[in-house]
């Protein structure tokens, strides 16, 4: 391998590891705001009333009050469903220790970077399906399944990232045999 080569190799590793440290920063700051949702509905529903939002998005001023009033609700009268959340921010905590292993090692655990892109993709029939069962209003379903579409986008520079890594790997070793 040639000087030039290994230093555009060292580089590749460190784009994909900013990648996969931006990911897991998404995802421990998704599985944070699980735990306190009375509180974050509440500042959401006082930030839309009176602002331009409920003036020219009257339903989805409506929507957001109605999930305050739920949650707050919820949590007086049923506060053990919030264990469920808990659960959720735990399960995105979780998820996020995963990618550990390519951050370390890429090449290796490239599965787990292509298991992440499949969770990003079962998103979107997740919110297709249950959003409508749940009585989720469609917009707030894209919301949903944005998640989705924009966490495959830093997956997929990883991918393409470890794939260069793979073939120069390859090469690398295929130009030893030869040499042997």
């Amino acid at each position: 391998m040639t000087e030039d080569q290994s230093v555009t190799e060292a580089a590749t590793l460190r784009r994909i590891r900013r990648w996969i440290v931006i990911f897991i920063v998404c995802l421990v700051l998704s599985g944070l705001t699980a735990f306190p949702l009375e509180a974050e509905t509440r500042w959401l529903a006082g930030l839309v009333d009176g602002s331009p939002i409920a003036e020219h998005f009257p339903a989805a001023a409506t929507w957001v009050e109605r999930v305050r009033e739920g949650v707050a609700d919820t949590n007086v009268r049923y506060p053990f469903l919030a264990y469920g959340t808990d659960w959720l921010a735990f399960a995105h905590l979780v998820i996020a220790i995963a990618f550990w292993g390519p951050y370390r090692d890429p090449v290796r655990n490239v599965w787990v970077i292509r298991w992440a892109m499949t969770a990003c993709a079962a998103i979107i029939p997740l919110a297709l399906i249950c959003g409508p069962l749940r009585g989720i209003p469609l917009a707030w379903r894209f919301v949903d399944m944005s998640f989705g579409v924009i966490g495959v986008i830093p997956l997929l520079i990883v991918l393409r990232g470890i794939q260069r890594v793979e073939r120069a790997e390859a090469a690398r070793r295929s130009a030893q045999a030869l040499a042997a």
